[in-house]
């Protein structure tokens, strides 16, 4: 396939095809939820999820699968969810943000991702990362 008809990413399945489909996402999810519980500087971010992380990357995994265009696994087993409207029931700031995105870059650099995809999705991940912290510091203002 040439370049010119190259599915482009965020197009129908094809971020869902570049992640490796579901077994990609796993390993991606389970990458970002070991980098999160050693890394220091997710020390933060770790604290506000249980023990156990299993559920979490269980959700994680079921979101992104049908955010990236595959089966939409979330919805199915969990139903519906605003990214931002439920995490703003924690004080996530920009350092957390920063954290979550930086335990996120270290799990996209492991997988074996083309360099251009690996760029997208970071980018991509960074938008709802963003309204995160939006959403969090608006129900902040208003509990004042």
């Amino acid at each position: 396939m040439s370049d010119t008809t190259k599915p482009l990413f965020g197009t129908a399945d094809a971020s869902y095809q570049a992640a490796g489909e579901l077994a990609g996402i796993r390993r991606l999810v389970t990458d970002f939820y070991q980098i999160m519980d050693a890394w220091s500087g997710a020390a933060k971010i770790r604290a506000m999820h249980k023990a156990d992380l299993s559920e979490s990357a269980d959700k994680l995994t079921c979101f992104l699968s049908g955010w990236l265009g595959g089966p939409r696994l979330y919805q199915e087993r969990y139903g519906s969810i605003s990214i931002p409207a439920f995490h703003a029931q924690w004080p996530i700031d920009a350092q957390a943000r920063d954290a979550w995105l930086g335990c996120m870059q270290q799990a996209i650099e492991r997988q074996p991702y083309s360099d251009e995809f690996k760029t997208y999705l970071l980018a991509q991940l960074s938008v709802p990362a963003h309204r995160v912290v939006q959403a969090s510091q608006a129900r902040q203002q208003a509990a004042q």
